[in-house]
């Protein structure tokens, strides 16, 4: 059992430090701007996906929240990393930064396996 929380915490905190810390420290710098910019999305899409990156964020580590909303904090982080995927590879066509997304995404499911391990009640 503790095995199994040390591998929940290290790879959720992982997805926090990448998908809320780092988006809420940077997401005003010119080069996250032209990043969003040369994927050809508006300004406003990535303030907005950095407000729902951290609100995500805090309803996977904040223990009380419901086990619904963690799931749907899941899908959504699942969906950004596809996503991201697919916009990276359609704009720069395939290297290695298309790829990263799917590593992000490897990392949430370890996170999302170990905490259905370790609260294996029913939704």
């Amino acid at each position: 059992m503790k095995k199994d929380k040390i591998i929940f915490w290290i790879a959720t905190t992982i997805i926090a430090l990448f998908e809320g810390l780092m988006p809420a420290l940077t997401s005003q710098t010119e080069l996250a701007k032209e990043g969003i910019r040369h994927l050809g999305y508006p300004d406003y899409f990535g303030n907005a996906l950095v407000i729902f990156k951290i609100l995500g964020v805090l309803v996977l580590i904040i223990p009380p929240v419901p086990k619904r909303v963690k799931e749907w904090a899941y899908a959504g982080f699942t969906f950004d990393f596809i996503f991201a995927m697919i916009s990276h590879g359609a704009v720069d066509g395939i290297n290695g930064q298309t790829f990263f997304p799917l590593f992000v995404l490897g990392i949430l499911a370890v996170s999302y396996f170990y905490y259905h391990k370790l609260n294996p009640d029913k939704i």
